[in-house]
């Protein structure tokens, strides 16, 4: 794959250094006649992301990027990603899990196992900043997208994925998905039901997480590349990056050698640690700080344990933070959800009302700040999406685009490259690039 430029580039080192450093003037030159348009300019604006992510986690990671104002351009194969079917949604090809993890980018569906389709991907990489997949190594040798193929190609790549397991790990061959790593992680433990039995917390959320590790992950890279001119190669395994985010805090005695305890953070591991049933709903009631914890006694009429020397010691006070948890637990019912959140809020105690999911759309605080946009293209009507929860200024926001449709950008993609009309439309033909308009 583009063997014949690869091999002159080994051999011309210090002429493809020049020519990389002649681009990113280049580039740096266009954003500063566009600044001149405008006040100011989208974070990762003049980045190109060739991102070959699937289903949730890379997905998710290279919206962020799409967010920040990257040019992200989605490789998937003809039939498009797997997640496109999750239903309900506003068409056949997007649903609506699909929708809400791809805004922001544009879809060019590609045979990567034929030749022809491999060298559309040589041009797409030629001038990329970054790549990015969620896939097993040896899956993405037989694609030719490995590190060591896509690096002869750009030798000043932002290369980054995250598999299942590390590559240098016994499982590194080995398919995961977000309900192998809740298992494998601790998570689904952490999360047993009363009687003791794991269950999976009702989210995608390991893929969600190791998605922000990624997506930092690029940021990171992009910097150093930045200062330095070098391109980076960052594996980010699903596995290791779970277990370290759910052991930050539950190392505990773990963390000392020899150790002092067992794994484990005792006070979210209190079976009395839970939404509290209240006269009318449920609700979080959490006393942390000593002043709180002696501001919630004295509002329960508990004057003379507030007194007592060991509520006013953390340390003390976390060897028997069940007790308190079960003191909030008997008297949370005497009082509905609006009493607390009055009587609470006004000694600066945390609470909350538990939440169902059709509330948290409503909730007053994400309201005001417009957790919800909309765009309206005339394809698929009116659509919401989940606006981005950063806020940087000055910082223009991204003008928001739906996720594409499979294939919808490839002509498109196809040209910028500077592929010939004749070239684009014989690859349609021959299926080796899809194209839902299929027209020029």
């Amino acid at each position: 794959m583009g063997s014949g430029v690869s091999g002159d580039r080994r051999r011309n080192p210090v002429r493809y250094g020049l020519l990389f450093v002649i681009r990113q003037w280049r580039k740096r030159i266009r954003l500063i006649l566009q600044e001149s348009h405008s006040a100011v300019l989208n974070l990762l604006e003049g980045i190109k992301v060739v991102d070959f992510t699937t289903i949730v986690l890379g997905p998710y990671a290279s919206q962020f990027l799409g967010d920040f104002g990257a040019d992200v351009i989605k490789v998937e194969p003809l039939e498009g990603d797997g997640f496109r079917a999750a239903r309900p949604g506003p068409s056949a090809d997007i649903g609506a899990g699909f929708a809400n993890f791809n805004r922001n980018k544009r879809s060019i569906a590609i045979d990567l196992k034929h030749s022809a389709g491999k060298d559309v991907v040589t041009r797409l990489v030629a001038d990329a900043d970054v790549v990015v997949h969620n896939m097993r190594g040896k899956s993405a040798f037989a694609l030719g997208i490995a590190h060591e193929q896509l690096q002869l190609i750009q030798p000043n790549l932002v290369y980054c994925w995250s598999p299942g397991f590390g590559s240098d790990g016994p499982d590194a061959d080995s398919p995961a998905y977000d309900d192998i790593i809740q298992a494998r992680s601790g998570l689904a433990a952490l999360n047993a039901d009363t009687n003791g039995a794991p269950q999976f917390v009702r989210s995608i959320l390991c893929d969600k997480v190791v998605g922000l590790h990624l997506a930092l992950a690029v940021a990171a890279a992009l910097v150093r590349r930045e200062r330095t001119g070098e391109g980076q190669r960052i594996e980010v395994p699903m596995l290791e990056a779970m277990a370290s985010f759910n052991l930050a805090e539950h190392l505990a005695g773990q963390t000392m050698s020899p150790a002092q305890g067992d794994v484990g953070y005792q006070r979210l591991l209190s079976s009395n640690r839970r939404p509290y049933a209240t006269a009318d709903g449920y609700m979080a009631i959490m006393p942390y700080s000593t002043k709180q914890w002696i501001n919630f006694l004295l509002l329960v009429g508990e004057s003379e344990l507030a007194d007592e020397g060991w509520v006013s010691d953390g340390a003390e006070r976390s060897n028997r933070i069940d007790e308190l948890y079960a003191l909030i637990a008997r008297v949370a019912v005497n009082r509905t959800n609006e009493q607390w959140l009055i009587e609470l809020s006004r000694v600066d105690v945390p609470c909350a009302v538990v939440n169902e999911l059709s509330q948290v759309i409503a909730d007053p605080q994400l309201a005001s700040r417009g957790l919800l946009g909309t765009f309206d293209d005339g394809d698929l009507g009116v659509l919401h999406y989940l606006k981005p929860a950063f806020v940087s200024a000055p910082m223009s926001e991204v003008e928001p685009k739906r996720a594409p449709h499979i294939g919808e950008h490839s002509r498109e993609i196809m040209r910028e490259l500077g592929m010939t009309k004749g070239d684009i439309q014989s690859l349609i033909d021959q299926h080796i690039v899809g194209d839902r308009v299929g027209e020029d």
